[in-house]
C-alpha cells in the first residue's frame, strides 16, 4: 500500500526532504564500521523512519495536528543528536558524508518548526540532551 498516493504528500517539501534524508542515512549506514552498523546505524535508520511516519501523521491529522507536529519537531531533534553522535564516534565514512546528512537534518528541523509555527503551536522546549549538543 502506498500511504502517500492521492494525498498530495509528495508535493510537500518536508516529505520529499525527509525521504531523501532517509535514503542518505541508509546509504551511510551501509558504510559504517561493523561495530556501529548494528547499534548506532539501526537507531539512525529507525529515527529517520519515525520522522517520515510523523510527517504522514501530521499531514493527515486534523484535530490532533498540534500534538503530531510537536512529536515531529522532537523526533527531528533526536535525529540530529544521533547524527552528531555518529560524527563524534567516527561512524561516517567521511566528513563530507556527515556534513550532507547533518545539513539535510537541519533543513528538516527548520521546515518542521515552520509548520509548527504556522499551525499556531508554540515551539516545544528543547530536550535537555539537545540543549547540550
Amino acid at each position: 500500500m502506498n500511504a502517500n498516493r492521492g494525498t498530495g504528500l509528495n508535493q510537500l517539501t518536508l516529505w520529499r526532504d525527509a525521504t531523501r534524508l532517509l535514503k542518505l542515512i541508509e546509504e551511510a549506514v551501509r558504510r559504517f564500521p561493523r561495530y556501529h552498523k548494528y547499534t548506532l546505524g539501526s537507531d539512525l535508520r529507525r529515527q529517520a523512519m519515525t520522522v517520515c511516519r510523523l510527517i504522514l501523521r501530521a499531514w493527515h491529522a486534523r484535530d490532533d495536528r498540534a500534538r503530531q507536529l510537536d512529536r515531529l519537531v522532537l523526533a527531528v531533534d533526536d535525529l540530529k543528536l544521533l547524527i552528531q553522535l555518529g560524527k563524534e564516534l567516527g561512524a561516517f565514512a567521511s566528513f563530507a558524508e556527515f556534513q550532507g546528512i547533518a545539513e539535510a537534518a537541519v533543513t528538516l528541523g527548520r521546515q518542521s518548526g515552520g509548520w509548527q509555527r504556522r499551525a499556531g503551536q508554540p515551539p516545544s522546549p528543547p530536550h535537555e540532551a539537545t540543549a547540550r549538543a
